[in-house]
C-alpha cells in the first residue's frame, strides 16, 4: 500500500510511519518546512502550504489511503492569535486536501484526525459516536469544526471518510503523558481537582493501528480511538506514580487555581468526558493494551530501552 501522511512528524504521525514501514508499505508525506523533504524509497516528502492554498500535486501520485493529522498543538496557551491558528489549521488543511485530490484517482480511503474534546463535560455520561450534544467551550468549537470539514470530503468524492476521535495518548515520547512524567519524576505529581473526572486514554500503538485498520477496512464514519477501560484522573495520577517509584505526596490542585495559572486550557486537565470503544471493536479492531497499568508499563519500559540504546 502507498499511504499519504499529513502530519507524519507529529506524535501520532511518526508511529504510524512507524508501522507503514514494519510492514512494507511506502509513505509519502506533506510537510511545511522544505529542509525536510526526503526522497527514500520508502519515504517520499511533498512541500504545501494551505494558508497560501499550495501543494505539490505530484504526492498523490499512486496513494491508495490519505490519512490526515495536520494541526496546530494545542498546548501552548491560548491567545486570540492561537486560537485562531489552532482552528484554521485544521480547517484549510483538510480544504485544501479536498480541492486537490484529482477528480480521477484511486484513493480508497480517507482517514482525518479528531478528538474526544467534541464531548460535553460530565461526570456520569457514557459518551458513544451517536451522541448529539457537543460541548460548548473553545476545543468542543474546534472540533465541531473539524469534522464538518472532514464531512465534506464524503460529498465531494466517492471513498470512504473515517473521523478518528482520540483520546490521550500514551506515548514515551511527547504527548501529555511526558509532561505527567516529568513532574511526577520530581514529586511534583499532583491530582487535578477532586480527581473523579474521567480519563478516556489510549496507547500510541492502538491509535496509529487504528488509523492503518480504518484505512485498511475503508471504513465510513466517526470512530472512538480510546481504550475500553477509561479510568479518573485520580487512579490515573496515581498508577504514574507507583510504576515510576515516585509517590504523590502533594495535595490536589484545585480547579480555579488552576484556571488563574493557565487559563481556559484548564479544561484539557479537568475536563471529563467517558467515552466508549464499542463501535470500532465492533467493526473488528481488537486492541492491544486495554488497561492502564499494562500500558502505563510498556510505555515507561520502552523509553528506557530507547534511553540505553542511545547510551550504548
Amino acid at each position: 500500500m502507498r499511504v499519504l501522511i499529513a502530519g507524519a512528524s507529529g506524535l501520532i504521525g511518526r508511529q504510524i510511519t512507524k508501522l507503514c514501514h514494519q510492514r512494507g508499505d511506502v509513505v509519502h508525506f506533506l510537510t511545511t518546512d522544505k529542509s525536510k523533504l526526503c526522497n527514500d524509497d520508502n519515504y517520499k516528502g511533498f512541500f504545501w502550504n494551505p494558508p497560501k492554498n499550495e501543494i505539490d500535486l505530484a504526492c498523490f501520485s499512486g496513494i491508495d489511503a490519505v490519512i490526515n493529522l495536520a494541526g496546530e498543538n494545542i498546548a501552548a496557551p491560548w491567545t486570540l492569535f492561537r486560537k485562531k491558528k489552532i482552528l484554521n489549521s485544521r480547517i484549510t488543511s483538510l480544504e485544501l486536501l479536498n480541492r486537490s485530490i484529482p477528480e480521477v484517482h484511486q484513493i480508497k480511503a480517507f482517514a482525518t484526525a479528531s478528538a474526544v474534546g467534541i464531548y460535553p463535560h460530565s461526570f456520569t455520561n457514557y459518551y458513544d459516536e451517536d451522541e448529539k450534544e457537543f460541548s460548548n467551550d473553545f476545543l468542543g468549537a474546534v472540533v465541531q469544526s473539524w469534522e464538518r470539514e472532514a464531512q465534506k470530503l464524503n460529498k465531494n468524492h466517492h471513498f470512504p471518510v473515517a473521523i478518528i476521535r482520540t483520546g490521550l495518548v500514551l506515548s514515551e515520547t511527547g504527548g501529555a503523558l511526558s509532561k505527567m512524567k516529568a513532574m511526577t519524576a520530581k514529586y511534583l505529581g499532583a491530582v487535578i481537582g477532586s480527581g473523579e473526572q474521567w480519563v478516556s486514554w489510549i496507547h500510541i500503538h492502538d491509535v496509529a493501528s487504528i488509523y492503518l485498520y480504518c484505512i485498511d477496512q475503508q471504513l465510513n464514519g466517526v470512530f472512538n480511538a480510546v481504550a475500553p477501560n477509561p479510568i479518573s484522573n485520580l487512579k490515573l495520577t496515581r498508577e504514574l506514580g507507583n510504576i515510576m517509584g515516585k509517590p504523590i505526596i502533594l495535595p490536589a490542585v484545585p480547579v480555579p487555581v488552576l484556571k488563574l495559572f493557565i487559563g481556559e486550557r484548564a479544561s484539557l486537565l479537568w475536563g471529563s468526558q467517558r467515552v466508549s470503544s464499542k463501535k470500532i471493536q465492533e467493526r473488528g479492531y481488537t486492541f492491544h493494551f486495554t488497561s492502564l497499568r499494562p500500558a502505563l508499563k510498556d510505555v515507561l519500559l520502552h523509553e528506557k530501552s530507547q534511553l540505553f540504546e542511545e547510551l550504548a
